[in-house]
């Protein structure tokens, strides 16, 4: 939203009242015909207010006489079926020196219908004239041309309303409301809703406040609901009714909001979409799978719940306080009928019963005091701890889950990590889950990742000034209710023989045991023949085991990029694959190459690719790029313990399980906890950019904050990435940016697309901004290459295996 923001403030200092394109979002157009003026640009990424870091584009000398800044921005929408009706409200103030005289301008959502529009300014009502694609193009070439500023091509083929002209004083707020009725797309059985954001990379300002409140209905159950954008809050308070939020401060935002949703019938509802940019190369596919909405008076399917938690010395303080108050909160969630008990380790070990207890009011007393009572002090003996925890597990059929708490490097018993992970696979004859929670940076990280990859299970760091409790209770109330256990999953395609081999490829998580009621389950993965398919799950529910089926399309050769998100998401994963590969068994040519290759591809950074960002960096000198990733992963392998341990494990877990392919808001989040520290740093790096221009502008800027899962690669303003170095510093790159499926460098003052080789860079075809050559290239690839022609630095791009340089 915040780029929408910036658009806006662009569009009001353009030179004519001509609409530019912010679907579901309106800008302020300046209708003084005599002026030139481009459209503003930020020049500073808000890590978070007031920490502004310089972003590498040049400064305009002086601010332009008219300008403004949107204070507030928000979306109220309710969708039912296809249908959304929505109601935008945004607060506009005049930053500058005089009365502007504006029109405001909508651009039309995408291609979808819209109707029963109504524009009201500061709650008068204004009359709305709608051109349609052909009309608006023609609007946006005008000011393009005349302002000599590329920003509104990326709207180019989308329609518009506009108001009539009405005058904003120097200082003064206008609250614009629109309402309108929109015609949603469906894809694949998903119904899309789009509010096109990235225009806020046009404006001086970031939005102070920006919040959605969208409310879904349905006749039917909905199931899956999903935001490969935004980290989003959601809400079922029945099978039928859904609420979404997602808000934020001060924010620049990188990409459009997107949100996709399903309905049906059933115990289990799945989507699946797929996107194939090259019918010569295996496609890429997202599955969503979520169970149906239990009541809370519904029966739960029973589990077992084991908690083993470390009582060291280490652990005395806010520590073992947190982790007692985290093992009350999961015993005062479990069901009736659930199966406990609690593990206490230091140099001894005990537990709060001989025996599985049966989960009761009775019992559930019995065992808070039981955690009351645990202090901590001694040594650590995990592989007995485990030994223990293990011989209470007797039942194959139910499922069980092991929540493992420790802060320490094993200390006493058998401390050898490889003994310790074979031992405690051998003691796990139930195949029960072990979640492990890391707490502070003094502990054996590679080891916890070693336990929870052979009992498929997850492993969550949690860092000195996090809370435990948080953590524990966020994860048990994902795992809390099993749906459906022991899961199998695996897709038959039309026509694929047996020759062909499997029908798909590379699917991440590797392994997904168990469905849970309230979470949904995202898998990506590659697929190889496309075509008609069906997605077979079986599982048991209850103890009794079921097979369920759905249809699905494999496409064979995508017409766009609506879907290039999938194939992103994807490469997220992988890189957490690959890393996890080499830190558990070592590394190899093959897996530096292709974790080198997808870097450069997807502009994906991590600790041991982050030369990438190198302005000095040949991004085609494979060999070279090979030989430095596999130096600096040296330290993945040679650390297990301590701050940088932690910290790179911490960072591929976030790849492993990414949810979004542009990160979540856990990264504002951790800034928050430490932004006196991060401003600090910000300012100190900062202190010797170069006011104006790129010389003298940092590469990287690092912040120093404990960095939470997820947060590897949230995107900054302007596409910049961000990732998470070796020593748990967050560091925001600003000479990579990301722009639809896109990743550009910048190299020898110009932004070259990662997929034009190094032949064609040497000779690319040479298009003047604002020629007539310059236009007839938007003809022929309309918004595949609008979006890379709006960088205002020269660019060279890669299109239809040509490059182009402007």
């Amino acid at each position: 939203m915040f780029r929408s923001i910036r658009f806006a403030a662009a569009l009001l200092l353009a030179a004519l009242c001509v609409p530019q394109f912010t679907a579901a979002q309106g800008v302020l157009v300046n209708v003084n015909v005599d002026q030139r003026i481009a459209l503003p640009r930020p020049d500073f990424i808000i890590i978070h207010p007031p920490h502004p870091i310089p972003l590498p584009h040049p400064i305009p000398p002086s601010p332009p006489p008219s300008t403004y800044k949107i204070k507030e921005l928000s979306v109220h929408a309710k969708l039912s079926g296809q249908v959304a009706k929505v109601q935008v409200t945004q607060s506009f103030v005049n930053t500058g020196s005089q009365t502007m005289e504006v029109c405001f301008v909508f651009p039309l959502p995408y291609d979808g219908a819209v109707d029963q529009l109504t524009l009201l300014v500061d709650g008068k009502e204004f009359a709305a004239k709608l051109l349609d694609a052909k009309d608006a193009r023609k609007m946006y070439e005008e000011i393009v041309r005349k302002n000599r500023d590329p920003a509104l091509l990326e709207w180019v083929g989308s329609g518009l309303f506009k108001t009539s002209v009405f005058p904003v004083p120097a200082g003064a707020e206008r609250k614009v409301t629109l309402k309108y009725t929109q015609l949603c797309r469906q894809l694949d059985g998903a119904t899309d809703f789009l509010f096109p954001l990235s225009t806020a990379k046009y404006t001086s300002q970031p939005v102070e406040k920006i919040s959605f409140d969208i409310a879904i209905e349905s006749e039917n159950d909905i199931k899956n609901i999903y935001s490969p954008t935004h980290s989003i809050d959601i809400k079922r308070p029945d099978d039928k009714h859904a609420n979404v939020s997602y808000s934020s401060k001060d924010e620049i935002p990188s990409s459009d909001f997107r949100l996709f949703y399903d309905v049906g019938k059933g115990h289990v509802g799945t989507t699946v979409l797929s996107y194939r940019p090259d019918d010569h190369q295996d496609g890429y596919y997202l599955l969503l799978a979520s169970p149906e909405i239990k009541s809370d008076k519904a029966e739960h399917q029973r589990k077992t719940v084991l908690f083993v938690l470390d009582r060291s010395g280490s652990m005395a303080g806010p520590k073992i306080d947190q982790a007692k108050a985290a093992v009350k909160f999961v015993l005062n969630n479990l069901h009736e009928g659930d199966l406990f008990n609690i593990v206490a380790f230091d140099s001894e070990i005990e537990s709060f019963k001989p025996e599985l207890q049966k989960f009761n009011e009775q019992t559930r007393k019995e065992a808070l005091g039981f955690a009351s009572g645990i202090y901590a002090g001694g040594g650590t003996n995990i592989d007995g701890a485990l030994k223990l925890a293990f011989s209470l597990l007797k039942d194959k059929k139910q499922p069980t889950y092991v929540l493992f708490m420790t802060d320490g490097i094993p200390t006493v018993g058998e401390t050898t990590e490889a003994k310790i992970v074979a031992n405690a696979k051998k003691y796990n004859e139930v195949r029960a889950r072990l979640f492990s929670f890391g707490v502070g940076y003094d502990l054996n990280a590679r080891l916890l990742d070693k336990l929870v990859r052979e009992m498929s299970g997850l492993s969550e760091f949690v860092r000195p000034n996090e809370d435990i409790e948080a953590r524990v209770s966020a994860l048990y109330n994902r795992i809390g209710s099993p749906v459906m256990t022991d899961l199998n999953l695996k897709f038959e395609v039309d026509g694929l023989k047996a020759e062909d081999g499997a029908p798909v490829n590379r699917s991440y998580p590797k392994e997904v045991r168990d469905l849970f009621a309230g979470e949904q389950l995202v898998i990506v993965g590659r697929y190889k023949k496309p075509g008609d398919a069906k997605v077979v799950l079986t599982g048991s529910v209850d103890g009794k085991e079921q097979k369920l089926d759905f249809p699905a399309k494999l496409i064979d050769k995508s017409k766009d990029d609506s879907f290039s998100f999938i194939e992103k998401l994807w490469a997220m994963r992988r890189v957490g694959e690959i890393l996890d590969e080499i830190d558990l068994k070592g590394k190899n040519e093959e897996l530096v190459k292709e974790l080198v290759t997808l870097a450069t591809k997807h502009g994906i950074l991590t600790p041991y690719t982050s030369f990438m960002a190198d302005d000095h960096t040949n991004v085609h000198d494979l060999t070279m790029n090979i030989d430095r990733a596999g130096v600096n992963l040296d330290s993945l392998q040679k650390e297990s313990e301590g701050r940088g341990a932690v910290a790179q494990r911490a960072a591929k877990s976030a790849f492993q399980n990414a949810g979004r392919a542009g990160g979540n808001s856990n990264f504002n989040a951790a800034l928050e906890a430490t932004r006196t520290e991060a401003a600090q740093q910000a300012q100190s790096n900062a202190g010797g950019a170069a006011v104006g221009g790129f010389k003298g502008a940092p590469a990287a800027v690092p912040l120093i904050l404990p960095a939470a899962p997820g947060q590897i690669n949230a995107p900054a303003a302007s596409g910049s990435p961000l990732y998470v170095d070796d020593q748990d510093k967050v560091v925001v790159v600003n000479n990579v940016k990301q722009i639809g499926r896109k990743a550009f460098y910048y190299r020898n003052n110009r932004w070259v697309d990662s997929a034009v080789s190094e032949a064609q860079e040497k000779k690319p075809i040479e298009i003047k901004r604002f020629s007539p050559e310059y236009f007839e290239l938007v003809d022929k690839y309309g918004k595949d290459v609008t979006k890379y022609m709006t960088i205002d630095e020269p660019v060279t791009v890669e299109l239809g295996g040509q490059a182009y340089a402007f």
